[in-house]
Parts: structure tokens; sequence; C-alpha cells
């Protein structure tokens, strides 16, 4: 069951403007070995929520690749979700009302920083995996520059240093929808739902890839097979539709709104040095995984970054699911993450795990 952590004093956001408390839903599976060195970090991407046994279920369970039995898994819900977390649906201490619309905006690096009172709080002194894909690979090296000797391991997989014009664009069109909803300016927990599953509708074809669709997508719906042709409604068209009524069911325009800014404004070298520069402060082994169909996260932004994260090494998977790649070839991932530990990892450094 997810738990609950409450951090009672201020909290500095790069925007400038402080909170006088925030709270994190986060989930954690296994336990803490004597050495404290079995902790497994994940970062969840844009809509998941902090229980990635539920949506990254081929690797994190019992006999998995990050089996509970084995390590401490611990999952943060990403502020401004609707997951547990502090989000816009929240009251806003200063006027005792939800925030709405003035949800104050966390940046991937905030994320982060409010992460490190949990870990505070959870006792951990080390982290031996962290892995996250997409929005959550962004939060891993945001995380991994901030404390350079935390992680023994990250694994950032379909992410970037920098989120991509062309990543902003796909964001900034999915909120033009939201925005464009007649209801989007109303005070209330369904406001701006009907732009939002346009928005989603529109995302999905950014998360695929031509050969998703053209695999499973081609011809018309079951439902009007029987019907003249001029009638018929074709299966890429009912299947945008269900995507968005499926998001829509379980999320809100209002965190859809707040974490896609979020996205956008990732990173790397903002009031640092070059992303170049700020990449080499990274100490952890390190292997980037790409999705080679991928194009809202493509392969030269991971090649970017195993350029320039000393030692690390870059792999691509051949995949046709596109940047959901990332949730859906676990097989794939599971072996690369095997592979790479088996060639950097005594033995006997993975059987202490056990301990």
């Amino acid at each position: 069951m997810p738990a609950l952590f409450t951090y009672n004093h201020t909290f500095l956001l790069e925007s400038g403007r402080s909170l006088p408390r925030f709270h994190l839903t986060y989930t954690t599976l296994g336990t803490l070995n004597a050495n404290g060195n079995n902790v497994v970090w994940v970062f969840h991407a844009l809509t998941a929520n902090s229980d990635p046994s539920e949506w990254w279920f081929g690797l994190v369970g019992s006999d998995k690749l990050f089996d509970p039995e084995r390590y401490f898994i611990v999952c943060v819900n990403m502020p401004g979700s609707c997951y547990g977390s502090l989000g816009p649906l929240d009251d806003d201490p200063e006027t005792g009302a939800p925030y709405y619309h003035d949800f104050p905006l966390f940046t991937t690096r905030d994320m982060i920083r409010a992460y490190q009172h949990l870990r505070t709080y959870l006792g951990i002194q080390k982290i031996y995996i962290g892995i996250g894909g997409s929005m959550g690979g962004q939060q891993l090296l945001e995380w991994a520059i901030e404390e350079p000797d935390l992680f023994e391991f990250i694994f950032p997989i379909a992410t970037n240093a920098k989120h991509s014009p062309w990543g902003i664009a796909f964001n900034a069109t999915q909120r033009f929808c939201i925005e464009n909803d007649p209801t989007w300016k109303e005070k209330n927990s369904l406001a701006g739902l009907e732009g939002m599953k346009i928005a989603r509708a529109m995302a999905l074809i950014s998360y695929r890839h031509y050969t998703t669709y053209l695999d499973h997508q081609t011809g018309v719906s079951e439902d009007t097979k029987s019907d003249p042709v001029d009638w018929q409604v074709f299966r890429a068209e009912t299947y945008q539709r269900y995507q968005g009524e499926k998001l829509a069911k379980r999320f809100n325009a209002f965190s859809y709104y707040f974490l896609s800014k979020a996205m956008d404004y990732h990173d790397v070298s903002r009031s640092r040095k070059t992303a170049e520069e700020v990449l080499k402060s990274i100490k952890a082994k390190t292997l980037v995984i790409g999705i080679r169909s991928d194009i809202l996260f493509p392969i030269e932004e991971q090649a970017f970054l195993a350029k320039h994260i000393p030692g690390a090494e870059f792999l691509i998977i051949d995949s046709a699911l596109g940047h959901d790649g990332f949730l859906l070839e676990f097989d794939k991932i599971g072996q690369a993450i095997n592979a790479f530990q088996s060639k950097t990892v005594p033995a006997i450094t993975l059987n202490n795990l056990l301990v």
C-alpha cells in the first residue's frame, strides 16, 4: 500500500516560489537489508503512479529483475500528479481552497529535491540502482547530477538531458487542447477533461510509431464492418478515442497540464554549466538505453547522454513500439541490465545483496 510522507518545513522551488510544506505518496516493496545496499529507486513517467509493480510488472515483482525478496524498491508519485502527492486539486494553505490553475510549477529538479527529504526520512544512505524512463529518466539524471555519490548504478531509458523543441511542441499543443476546452477556466476537478482526452490522443501518436499502428490498428472497427463503406469507422480512430476516454477515468486535466510543463522545463544545464560539463559530474556506473523507433525521445538524445557521462555504455533496443517501448520491452531491458551488471559487478557483491 502507498504511504504518505509530509515535509512540514518551507520548501523553495526553482521558480522562487516557496511552499510552507508538501507531501509525497510513495510505495516501498521489500526490505532494506542490514548493509543498506539493496535500494532500487524507480522513477515513474508522466501519468503513472508510485507502484511500479502495476505499470512495470515485467520488471518489478516476485521472480522479476527487481524482486522485493532481494531489493528494497522505492517509487515516489511525482508532485503535481493525482495519485496522492501534492497536486493541483489539493488545498492551497494560503487560501484554503484547491490550487487548480494556481498550482506551483515543480520542475524535475524540484521533484528530486523533494525526494531527498524522503530519502533522509527512510534512512537511505546509498541507492544501489536508479532507473527510470522518459520523464522518470529526466528525474534520475537530475538526482545523479545533484548527488554524484548517491547512486551505484543508473539506467536512464528513452530520456534526455534537455527536453527538445520537438517534445515541447507536442506538449504545448496538448495544453492548447485543454485550454480550448470551454470548461477549462472553471474551478472544479472536471475542468478541461474533454480537452485532455484530445490531448492524450495526440500524445499517443508521439508515444507510438508508424509501424505500431500499421501492425495493430489497420482496418475498420469490428462494430462497423457490416455498415456501408461510407459509415465505417477505422480502428485507428476508435483507438485514439478509447485512449482519451481511458485516461479521463483515472487522471485530471490540471495534473496533465502541469506535469507536461514540468517536462518542458527539464534542462540539466539550467543555472549550471553546459549539459556536456554537467553530465561529466555523474559518477554512477551508467547504461543508457534507447528505443530505435522512438520519435519523441530519439536515440540521438540517449547517444548524447552516453557520450558525456563518464564510462557510460549505450544500448539501442530494436522495437516497433516507439517511445512506449521503455514500458513494454521489459524482457530486452532486463537482459540488458543483467548483462551490464555482470560485466561490472563481482559476483560476491551481488551475493551480498541477499544478506
